[in-house]
């Protein structure tokens, strides 16, 4: 089922509308906002089981992901807190650049360690996806406990 590229597609793109309307549907409530976000992170991962795709080949991924969108939210936390949403979306935008490269350090060096790894369109995608769901959903149940 790994080369099925119309299959990965669909699981992709229908990964994508559920976690979108899940967070639209959470978006207000700031108590649960960030397990719903780490639990996406976590469906995404079992999403990958049909496939077969080893978590040791999209360990990578996950690495830049929950570095990329950890730093990225706490980035748009203070860019919020400080300057609103302006603030939040400078944070975001500033924060998403500098993070994919602070990232891919941590990419780099996790794909190093990996021999033999596969990696595959469906699972560099969800892979990098439960990453980011992952690393933002940790890092707001954090700031929820700090009152952010």
């Amino acid at each position: 089922m790994k080369n099925h590229h119309i299959f990965s597609i669909i699981n992709f793109v229908g990964l994508c509308v559920v976690v979108f309307a899940v967070s639209l549907h959470f978006v207000f409530d700031s108590r649960l906002i960030g397990y719903v976000i780490f639990g996406l992170g976590l469906l995404c991962l079992v999403s990958l089981l049909p496939f077969k795709i080893s978590y040791k080949n999209i360990w990578p991924d996950i690495v830049f992901g929950f570095f990329d969108n950890g730093v990225l939210a706490i980035v748009a936390i203070f860019g919020g807190f400080i300057g609103g949403t302006a603030g939040a979306i400078i944070g975001g935008v500033v924060g998403n650049a500098v993070t994919d490269g602070i990232a891919g350090v941590f990419e780099g060096l996790a794909a190093e360690k990996i021999k033999g790894a596969q990696r595959t369109v469906l699972g560099s995608a969800v892979g990098k996806m439960t990453g980011c769901l992952l690393g933002a959903g940790a890092v707001l149940i954090v700031a929820g406990f700090f009152g952010f």
